[in-house]
């Protein structure tokens, strides 16, 4: 696998050392870490593959806004995506299509061949995560699920690009943990093989529920503007970085712009659950990883969490999970 990227004056540069389709087949974790560095932007990259899956995420920095790329010796994989932060749009002239770009969103992705273009925003971070599958692989593992996942896999099957939604869904709080735990791994040898495979079959069933979820709604949306949709990432993103002093509904309508109403609805519609329903599983899931450091007491957690007693972050750790704080550490 392999990128030609052009910049403005049209200057060809071939981005290479993407791991190969002979590494995605070997049955151990191959993984590699690497820096690239051009005129265009700069880019950090964990690349990793194992028994038909190739896993690669990272940040990159945009200087110039429009690229044209064009990409070659591609394997047939099929990509789950993330865009963990960052905007942009790809648009391929091969296919005539264009695919958004926001943070905080997920799709499941078909491109056998790219040639376009694509557009970001410049000296801006964008973070992103992405496990691909081999077709094959793909399709044994989804082909008696559903009727969403069959149509895609027919018509990948065709070698015809697709996306399982034309529209992109927001990354729920499990699948932000899911991805946490693929990108800390601390296994060697054949458990971080089977650790690795079960959390990316895991990603895997965590998008179809979002997407068979959200092909079966019917009620009327609340949210019918861009703006209004924009103001409810807003809130969640507000309520995220103040999550341990937490604003009231009230408060956090203000700070987004939007009438309380439409936060309340409109949240519960993005994100399949209510605002503080959303910010209790954020802050039990940032719980779960600060109990893995046995320097901070179960105490000091429930405090630099925002809980009102241990025994508040106890039962609500033990009603999430169904174990104890303690007996998780």
């Amino acid at each position: 696998m392999a990128l030609s990227i052009y910049d403005k004056s049209n200057q060809q540069y071939v981005v290479d050392h993407m791991i190969d389709q002979a590494e995605i087949n070997l049955p151990l974790v191959t993984e590699r870490r690497e820096k690239f560095s051009f005129p265009f932007g700069d880019a950090e990259l964990v690349q990793i593959a194992f028994s038909g899956i190739f896993i690669v995420y990272g940040d990159v920095i945009v200087k110039e806004n429009q690229l044209r790329i064009k990409s070659f010796d591609d394997a047939e994989l099929v990509e789950l995506h993330f865009s963990i932060k960052g905007d942009g749009i790809l648009e391929n002239f091969l296919t005539k299509k264009t695919i958004a770009i926001k943070g905080n969103q997920h799709n499941i992705i078909y491109t056998p061949y790219f040639d376009g273009i694509a557009k970001f925003n410049t000296e801006k971070s964008h973070k992103f995560f992405e496990v691909h599958f081999q077709r094959e692989k793909f399709v044994d593992l989804t082909s008696d699920s559903s009727s969403l996942l069959k149509r895609f896999g027919d018509t990948i099957m065709n070698n015809r690009p697709m996306a399982i939604s034309s529209d992109n869904l927001p990354i729920s709080i499990a699948m932000y943990a899911c991805i946490n735990d693929i990108m800390n791994c601390t296994f060697t040898g054949g458990l971080k093989l089977l650790f690795l495979q079960s959390k990316c079959v895991e990603l895997l069933a965590l998008q179809a529920q979002a997407f068979e979820y959200a092909n079966k709604k019917s009620a009327p949306k609340t949210l019918k503007s861009d703006y209004d949709k924009e103001r409810i990432y807003y809130a969640r993103e507000y309520l995220l970085k103040h999550a341990h002093h937490p604003p009231s509904l009230t408060e956090l309508a203000k700070a987004a712009g939007i009438n309380e109403f439409k936060l309340k609805k409109g949240f519960k519609e993005t994100f399949n659950n209510t605002v503080f329903g959303y910010l209790s599983d954020y802050k039990l899931m940032e719980a779960k990883e600060l109990l893995a450091d046995h320097q901070l007491d179960i105490k000091n957690i429930s405090e630099q969490l925002g809980y009102s007693s241990v025994q508040h972050f106890s039962h609500a750790f033990n009603k999430k999970f169904g174990v104890s704080p303690g007996k998780a550490r």
